[in-house]
């Protein structure tokens, strides 16, 4: 690995003007996405690799501390730093679920179970800041990654910003931003499940195995809610963390 994060290095500096911290932040993320470092491997030490990169302790804490914020590294007492296995999903950042596992090196795919337009459900309505009678885009989709089923998602959009629901081939946010949207914040809540038997049967899990439910609802710069999803995540394959700072 150590030849590829010199070269990497020497690539990113080049490419662009930027900290040093930030060049060996985009160096370790994309030896991660590129599988040059796998999930549970050990990174080389702070001195090793500000030796190898002839760059500060310091410089080289602070890219690492950057990679731990976002969930793709862990840092264990005394143990040092490794590519994060589980995969870490932060609330501090607005991303979608293909965005969260491309960043991780893993192959996010949907696989569509249901998909549609219809009238709008008095919940939806409420959630989504509709009247009723409005036409809306529905999927319920398995979120899948190398093979592995990871979520099951039912999603709700309003058919005025997304027409069609063949638009979405993969990832709701591609589709998005195809079409000149971009969500700016979105509020969520979470909660502990058991899956039920339909659910677990799609996850390839036993019935009441534990899980996450996180309803999201996403909004544009301009106010409008644009999403509505409800997830169910296996309990053994996530983290979610947040960062908390006092007044």
């Amino acid at each position: 690995m150590q030849a590829y994060l010199v070269n990497e290095f020497r690539r990113q500096c080049a490419a662009r003007r930027a900290p040093a911290y930030e060049h060996l932040r985009r160096t370790l993320q994309h030896a991660i996405e590129n599988g040059e470092a796998a999930p549970g491997q050990a990174l080389p030490g702070e001195r090793e690799l500000g030796k190898l990169l002839e760059l500060s302790r310091v410089t080289v804490r602070k890219a690492i501390a950057g990679l731990v914020a976002d969930g793709l590294l862990v840092q264990r007492q005394g143990a040092g730093t490794f590519v994060a296995e589980r995969i870490v999903k932060s609330f501090s950042k607005l991303t979608s679920f293909t965005d969260d596992l491309r960043a991780r090196g893993l192959d996010p795919k949907s696989v569509f179970l249901e998909r549609g337009t219809g009238e709008v459900t008095p919940d939806e309505a409420m959630a989504l800041n509709l009247s009723p009678g409005a036409q809306v885009v529905r999927y319920y989709r398995l979120r899948v990654a190398n093979g592995q089923a990871l979520a099951l998602e039912r999603t709700v959009v309003p058919q005025s910003v997304l027409s069609d629901p063949a638009l979405v081939e993969n990832s709701l946010y591609e589709a998005f931003a195809r079409l000149g949207l971009r969500p700016t914040r979105a509020l969520q809540r979470l909660r502990a499940i058991a899956f039920d038997a339909e659910q677990a049967r799609l996850m390839q899990l036993a019935e009441g195995s534990p899980g996450l439910f996180i309803e999201r609802r996403t909004f544009l710069d301009d106010g409008r809610v644009v999403e509505y999803t409800r997830s169910f995540y296996r309990g053994d394959a996530y983290d979610f963390v947040a960062e908390l700072q006092s007044e």
